[in-house]
């Protein structure tokens, strides 16, 4: 995948940086991030930047752990990937005789 690079004005910094990812999901994670922040400011009505984006980010962090997990040995997991797979195998099948 070719990299990717954002511009990042936020915070009273700015700065550009380069991911192994498309733009468009950058472009939206640094939405979903200037969002944060302005909650925060909003919640905790902070001014200092630097304590905002540490305020910010132990949310976010917060936000992530609290996320369930996906147990790969869940016996649904499980069904749902051999579903997937073979899926998978149809449709190379197709593609390999269209005719």
């Amino acid at each position: 995948m070719p990299k990717s690079d954002l511009r990042i004005d936020i915070l009273g910094t700015s700065f550009s940086i380069s991911a192994d990812e498309e733009a468009v999901y950058l472009e939206n994670l640094l939405a979903y991030f200037r969002s944060a922040v302005e909650n925060t400011q909003k919640k905790t009505g902070l001014q200092d930047p630097l304590k905002i984006a540490i305020v910010t980010g132990f949310l976010l962090c917060d936000e992530l752990y609290k996320k369930p997990k996906i147990d790969p040995d869940r016996k649904d997991f499980q069904e749902a990937e051999k579903l997937l797979l073979d899926m998978i195998v149809r449709v190379e099948k197709v593609l390999e005789d269209p005719g």
